[in-house]
């Protein structure tokens, strides 16, 4: 067979081929993009489980039932680092792995604001490096801005029964529930300690062989919650603040 036709079929085959995928992942993306938002919703529900109504547990809500709460009892703002709203987006939209790059300047934070039962609770998003990619996670703050109603944690690459347990195993996002970020009044966020909780109200017990990714929560509840302190504090000031 000349060379030549050999060329020509495998060129169009190619091109055929490219075709039919951009056209099928164009078809596509409309579900694809639905899927991951409420996905990433569950997560931040996730944060306030315990809050959502007797009975009801984020993991077996429908997902029209998801977006339903989320239309419905989430108030949703972004802030930047100086204490200040931003405005022109929502909080959904903010890709935190992108904004974790940028300048402390231009970076911007989503906030969710979740209500119930006269409540509200302040949903925080965190990002951090665990011990082979990337972690993050939501932390929902009960209305006085210190005690911790809940905690929801995800992860892109940590050692399946090590690492991975801050998503897999439920007593560790659970463990964080009821402590305090605040001690004497100074911000001190919650520390994941080796060998066990120490302090009640500010440790919780770390987990066994996965000390570089509980060094790695540390460091993201720290910085990632103090963040949020300079929109919490000019809350405070202007006597804005709804517990």
């Amino acid at each position: 067979m000349d060379t030549r036709y050999v060329v020509i079929f495998v060129t169009a085959l190619t091109a055929s081929v490219a075709v039919f995928l951009t056209g099928f992942r164009q078809l596509t993306k409309p579900v694809a993009d639905r899927n991951e938002e409420i996905f990433n919703k569950r997560a931040i529900l996730s944060a306030v489980g315990d809050y959502l109504g007797e009975g009801i547990k984020v993991k077996d809500l429908k997902d029209d039932q998801v977006l339903d709460i989320f239309d419905k009892q989430v108030q949703q703002i972004v802030v930047n680092l100086q204490g200040e709203e931003v405005d022109g987006i929502k909080a959904e939209d903010i890709d935190m792995a992108k904004e974790k790059k940028k300048a402390n300047q231009d970076k911007s934070l989503p906030l969710f604001i979740f209500s119930q039962g006269g409540e509200k609770f302040y949903i925080l998003s965190v990002r951090g490096v665990g011990l082979w990619d990337e972690i993050w996670g939501n932390i929902a703050l009960k209305g006085d801005l210190n005690t911790i109603a809940g905690a929801s944690f995800d992860h892109a690459g940590e050692t399946p029964g090590l690492g991975a347990e801050i998503k897999d195993n439920s007593a560790f996002p659970r463990s964080f529930k009821e402590k305090q970020i605040f001690k004497n009044g100074e911000f001190v966020s919650i520390n994941v300690r080796k060998g066990g909780a120490v302090d009640k109200l500010h440790d919780v017990d770390g987990i066994t062989g996965a000390t570089v990714t509980c060094n790695g929560v540390n460091d993201m509840l720290y910085d990632g919650i103090k963040n949020y302190m300079p929109y919490f504090n000019s809350l405070r000031q202007q006597g804005m603040l709804v517990k």
